[in-house]
């Protein structure tokens, strides 16, 4: 078998084909998800917690090789200065970002694993009739003869 049939028996299988559909849904789903973290729900809690924008919470390293006097106002003009920063915002952002795309990865799975049908129980195998019903079909059978 050639190269070329192994790898087309290989694209057209079922899984890799759903796989690929999962990577793109997941990709879309988390540009979705990264929104919401950015421009959703992080503004209110930075507003709760003094005014903070995450996406500007950073610390300054080493400075750029024009380092401002009152420190740098955004993390784009630290960078855009060649300042290295520790972007602090830009982590919290992804560590909440994560926390929602694997909550919702949970509840699908969930949910697909409770659509599942449940094998049905073995039928049980009829129990051993007791000594005084075996006695009684002795009696019967001996009476027959």
């Amino acid at each position: 078998m050639s190269i070329k049939q192994e790898f087309k028996e290989f694209i057209m299988r079922g899984n890799v084909i759903d796989l690929a559909v999962g990577m793109v849904i997941g990709t879309a789903f988390s540009g979705i998800v990264k929104s919401l973290v950015d421009d959703v729900i992080m503004p209110p809690i930075g507003l709760i917690l003094g005014g903070i924008d995450f996406s500007n919470l950073f610390i300054t390293l080493k400075d750029g090789a024009t380092p401002p006097a009152d420190g740098y106002a955004t993390l784009e003009a630290a960078k855009t200065a060649g300042a290295i920063t520790l972007n602090i915002g830009s982590f919290i952002n992804t560590i909440v970002s994560f926390l929602i795309i694997a909550s919702a990865i949970f509840m699908v799975v969930k949910l697909i694993n409770s659509l599942k049908k449940q094998p049905a129980p073995e039928a049980e195998a009829p129990a051993e009739p007791s000594e005084e019903v075996l006695l009684l079909r002795e009696i019967r059978d001996s009476l027959k003869k």
